[in-house]
């Protein structure tokens, strides 16, 4: 590509992994949970329950401890294990934590290579604009070399004229030296009737 003619930019080819991001309703958790590497342990009773319990109306407006003593009633009549509903909520924050970090790795290798993508347009960007900047001083210069001639070809063009009236003026008679191009004021004095 020369500086003369640059040709359109390159089109980066794009081979990165494919980036699965995270839509703008992020996935429920309990599809986190369906399909997380950790297994969550098969009881009927597990935190998901618990806090179904635990927002059940008729809960509402009681302190702490009676709404402690209420759900461990339940659970305990229900037959459900308190170690079963802790284990099952280790395993569902595990769950979360590894989908978050899995994320959070590929959000952070997606920032590095657009990052990397960008310095590259950034350059190609610097490439294209350098190459415009050399064709407009061209442009600027072949101007001012112009501009350069014509001007000089004034200046022997004004010497000619001076040539042409010195010459022309032994051809009529002196009259008094004006203001006027010399060439001109000959060309009037000829002109003149004569006496």
């Amino acid at each position: 590509m020369s500086p003369a003619n640059p040709g359109p930019p390159q089109r980066m080819i794009e081979t990165e992994p494919q980036f699965q991001p995270l839509p703008a309703q992020a996935a429920s958790f309990d599809q986190i949970y369906q399909t997380a590497a950790v297994k969550l342990p098969n009881v009927q009773y597990g935190i998901t329950k618990l806090l179904a319990m635990t927002e059940s109306p008729h809960l509402a407006g009681l302190t702490p401890e009676v709404k402690r003593c209420a759900l461990l009633m339940a659970l305990d009549a229900a037959g459900a294990q308190i170690e079963d509903v802790l284990q099952d909520a280790v395993a569902r924050q595990r769950a979360l934590n590894e989908f978050e970090e899995r994320h959070q790795t590929q959000l952070s290798d997606f920032e590095v290579r657009k990052a990397e993508q960008n310095r590259v347009i950034q350059a190609e960007l610097d490439e294209i604009t350098s190459q415009y900047m050399a064709r407009t001083q061209a442009n600027i210069d072949q101007v001012a070399q112009q501009q350069d001639r014509f001007q000089a070809w004034q200046r022997r063009k004004q010497q000619e004229c001076q040539r042409m009236a010195d010459a022309a003026a032994f051809l009529v008679p002196a009259a008094n030296a004006g203001s006027k191009n010399p060439l001109t004021a000959v060309l009037e004095r000829a002109s003149a009737p004569r006496r």
